[in-house]
């Protein structure tokens, strides 16, 4: 009954079923398989309303996704019956206003998309993430995605002042002004934006521009601990201000992988500092010339250099080297992925705890599990790394994944301990879910259940995610 009203809604070609649906079951990583009655595929907000009160009408459950590339298991299938409501074909760009520099998008639209349609009207929207390719507004801010430039330009939420909702009872949220200052009550726009589908669903983002830098310069930086790139930060940050758009810490076995499996690319560095035990790829952005730019970076990196801050610098000498400087970093989570399923962490922690956090935890780590790999890299300006395990030469896959949930306990009991967070970026979605109640704090808890209630009664809105089924 559901369905053939819903097929009423979007027409028939874009109520999916079999084998059409496959690819919206599995996520990115492989890792939650689920089921659906269908994959619905709305192409106007009124359409996406019209499906919510369908599906409250019969208690249907509905789980939005937007380009799949969740890597927390919030897209995918959790719980029968349900509905994928696919936001794919909701993918224009509705204005773009320069003298307000800002931009209307659906939550369709591919994040490169946006970008080029920014720099087209010389405008900039800073959001950078490896799967920009394909992954979506609404994915993006559904998660509150970070990425490399929330050193400068913030999450996702920071880069948003209005937004479009169909809410769970099928009512839309016309909430698209393009104001920076509006205190005319709760700012509502911050309990759907990293609410990972569960209170509503965005159809439409009034989005930040900043103007297009004059010059940007890369350099990857070899140094002999976390501790050094810490200081590294602290140095830069004095020397370059707002300037510094970028601070990327890799290990040196990251690099090292990439490399392994993609021989095309190369590290740069000779001798002792191509087997550095940590890199940093930073970026400079300049308003005012490539010069004066270049005179910075040199002048900053030339200091670090000299206070042995820093043990080799590598200066982008061209676009085609950063490009391929970045590339390097953005290319590492397809080389884990080509190496094998590892345990993997989306942690923050203030960046003065982030030195000792590394050591002490990977020396528990090993003391617990010798032989593993500790594989690391991320966003060390605000905090957040990818703290990832994985097998080394002691275990096979199948034994290091059986190790989970000890690791885990491990890394997360760590983090309570430097009071920083389970998840930075990729949200909680399936997989960090049941660990949430042990490390959240219990008031800000009971305030999630307490909106959830209140918004979707129901719990039809992307059920078994961030919260569990029993505390719903």
């Amino acid at each position: 009954m559901a369905l053939a009203q819903i097929t009423q809604i979007v027409g028939a070609d874009h109520v999916w079923t079999g084998q059409l649906m496959q690819p919206f079951l599995t996520d990115w990583r492989g890792r939650y398989q689920g089921d659906a009655l269908a994959v619905v595929r709305p192409a106007s907000t009124a359409e996406v309303a019209a499906v919510v009160r369908c599906c409250a009408q019969h208690r249907l459950a509905i789980v939005p996704q937007g380009g799949n590339t969740s890597l927390c298991g919030a897209a995918t299938p959790s719980q029968q019956p349900a509905i994928i409501l696919s936001l794919q074909r909701l993918n224009r760009i509705r204005s773009i206003d320069v003298d307000n520099d800002t931009m209307v998008v659906e939550a369709g639209c591919i994040l490169q998309t946006v970008q080029e349609a920014a720099l087209a009207e010389n405008r900039l929207f800073p959001l950078r993430l490896a799967a920009e390719g394909s992954c979506t507004i609404g994915g993006n801010l559904a998660t509150n995605a970070g990425g490399t430039q929330v050193l400068r330009y913030g999450n996702a939420r920071d880069l948003v002042l209005g937004l479009e909702v169909v809410t769970p009872s099928g009512d839309i949220w016309h909430g698209l002004h393009g104001l920076r200052k509006d205190n005319s009550g709760y700012d509502l726009r911050h309990l759907f934006i990293g609410s990972e589908g569960t209170l509503g669903i965005i159809t439409a983002a009034t989005l930040k521009l900043y103007p297009v830098p004059v010059a940007q310069y890369t350099a990857l930086i070899a140094l002999h601990s976390v501790s050094a790139a810490v200081q590294l930060l602290n140095h830069c940050r004095q020397g370059f201000a707002a300037s510094l758009t970028g601070f990327e810490l890799m290990a040196h076995n990251c690099l090292e992988a990439v490399v392994q499996c993609f021989p095309e690319q190369r590290i740069g560095f000779t001798g002792a500092s191509a087997q550095a035990p940590w890199y940093v790829l930073l970026e400079l952005s300049d308003y005012e010339s490539e010069s004066h730019a270049r005179e910075r970076l040199e002048h900053i990196l030339g200091q670090a250099l000299e206070q042995q801050i820093a043990l080799d610098v590598i200066m982008a000498e061209n676009l085609t080297q950063s490009q391929a400087l970045w590339h390097l970093r953005e290319s590492i989570p397809l080389a884990e992925k080509v190496l094998g399923k590892s345990i993997k962490h989306d942690i923050g922690v203030p960046t003065s705890q982030v030195a000792a956090f590394v050591e002490e935890t990977n020396a528990l780590i090993q003391q617990a599990y010798p032989g593993v790999e500790h594989v690391i890299f991320g966003h060390l300006g605000d905090g957040n790394l990818h703290y990832n395990v994985a097998k080394g030469s002691a275990y096979s896959e199948a034994e290091l994944l059986a190790l989970e949930q000890q690791v885990y306990r491990i890394v997360f009991d760590q983090l309570a301990k430097y009071q920083g967070t389970i998840s930075a970026e990729h949200g909680v979605g399936q997989l960090k879910r049941d660990w949430l109640p042990q490390y959240k704090d219990p008031v800000a808890l009971q305030l999630m259940h307490q909106i959830k209630q209140a918004l979707d009664p129901l719990n039809i809105m992307n059920p078994g995610k961030v919260l569990s089924q029993q505390e719903q």
